[in-house]
């Protein structure tokens, strides 16, 4: 039995007319009938009742025709499979990143090389806002992204939701809040400089922070800029016991850095995290892109590193 047969019985069950099948196949009417004759030939038994002036499936063809319906799609699922491999056997996602993913982004790789190993990754750093809009534009696959995309970003975009990413609490090793047996209270660190990056590189991360000193009952008092996160905690582990400064880092970050002169805390303070999300076009999507959001889903969301000291 060819599947060129069983495509042929289909369209000649459907149109019950062997000249419109033949059309719509774009083949002459004899090719079909041989076909359907070679078909019965082997099946030992008729397909169609040709006897009376329109043609008619008997008792038999009625059977046969869900089973070769069901072998037809059997074929084009595999086809698309072959289509999927040779297309990520290709394929180099470029994929958007930002400090402090940690062992978040680890897990992920190690996924995807488990379920695609023939898809290559690309990894490009980035601020949130460029990232999204190089998304957009197709400069990169997918990106990472913590909080919601901004109202104001590029149209044409969707976020996946990942994991979860709480938020701890960076304190000079010498200040004596580094020393609370429990999670911290953010109204201990009012009298404290808050360092934070501008709104602008990451408004998510921001607002939180903010939004949550505010709910605790205080302003936070701005502290010195830096220009980036290792200045930053150089600064922090410099400062004395009582001109302390403090700032924010994700927990799978905190786990990564080796700074013994600072102190990670984590918080008391509910909702002190943000939703890591993979943002991906909405139409177009690239090849290997399936298999990452794969990955993505079968990394362990639940893991976060134990930061109580």
């Amino acid at each position: 039995m060819e599947l060129r047969q069983v495509r042929y019985f289909v369209m000649v069950a459907q149109e019950l007319h062997f000249g419109r099948a033949a059309e719509k196949l774009h083949i002459v009417q004899s090719a079909v009938s041989q076909q359907i004759r070679r078909l019965e030939r082997e099946l030992q038994t008729e397909l169609f009742d040709r006897s009376a002036r329109q043609v008619r499936l008997t008792a038999v063809g009625e059977r046969f025709l869900p089973e070769a319906r069901a072998l037809l799609a059997a074929e084009q699922r595999a086809r698309a499979v072959v289509a999927e491999v040779t297309a990520g056997r290709a394929a180099t996602l470029r994929l958007g990143t930002s400090t402090g993913l940690g062992a978040h982004l680890d897990r992920v790789l190690d996924a995807l090389a488990g379920i695609a190993p023939e898809v290559r990754v690309e990894l490009v750093a980035a601020r949130a806002g460029e990232r999204l809009d190089l998304v957009a534009s197709g400069g990169l696959d997918a990106a990472f992204l913590r909080g919601e995309p901004d109202d104001r970003g590029p149209d044409g975009l969707r976020a996946v939701p990942l994991w979860q990413d709480p938020l701890v609490a960076v304190l000079p090793a010498r200040h004596p809040l580094a020393a609370s047996p429990g999670p911290l209270a953010l109204a201990e660190l009012a009298a404290v400089p808050l360092v934070l990056t501008a709104r602008r590189n990451n408004p998510a991360l921001v607002d939180l922070v903010v939004g949550a000193c505010h709910d605790a009952g205080f302003t936070p008092a701005p502290g010195p800029a830096y220009g980036s996160l290792d200045d930053t905690l150089t600064a922090i582990g410099a400062a004395g016991a009582t001109d302390g400064l403090w700032t924010v880092v994700y927990a799978s970050h905190a786990a990564r850095l080796s700074t013994p002169r600072v102190a990670f805390l984590p918080f008391r303070h509910p909702g002190m995290e943000l939703t890591t999300s993979l943002v991906v076009r909405r139409t177009d999507p690239p090849a290997g892109l399936d298999p990452l959001l794969r990955a993505c889903a079968a990394t362990d969301r639940s893991a976060v590193p134990d930061l109580d000291r």
